[in-house]
């Protein structure tokens, strides 16, 4: 099954912490028990490095719900502009399945702490 697709924006400079339920293409939201999550944030799908490495909280296994999360730190780092990003799993056979990619428009920072 094809990955869901989303567009994220973010703002530099800020925590970035957005909740998103995982589904199906029928609605079904994907079980992630037992499973563990990785994201990341490219400027290409041609770029070797990753522009930020998502930290993925699973918060309702059975509904589908999870956080990516990026510190304020990380986010003041990536250059205004816009990347692309993907969310994968991997299950308990090592079945890694991609569940969300997307593009994420980094709104530039204006107040600085």
């Amino acid at each position: 099954m094809p990955a869901g697709y989303h567009e994220l924006f973010l703002e530099q400079g800020t925590t970035f912490t957005p909740t998103l339920t995982l589904d199906d293409v029928y609605g079904i939201p994907y079980d992630l028990t037992d499973v563990v999550a990785k994201g990341q944030i490219k400027k290409s799908y041609y770029s070797t490095n990753p522009t930020a490495n998502f930290t993925v909280n699973i918060n309702s296994p059975t509904q589908g719900i999870i956080n990516l999360t990026l510190p304020a730190e990380t986010t003041a780092n990536i250059s205004a502009g816009r990347y692309l990003y993907d969310v994968a799993i991997k299950d308990t056979a090592n079945t890694v399945t991609r569940v969300l990619e997307g593009t994420v428009n980094v709104l530039p920072q204006i107040t600085k702490f």
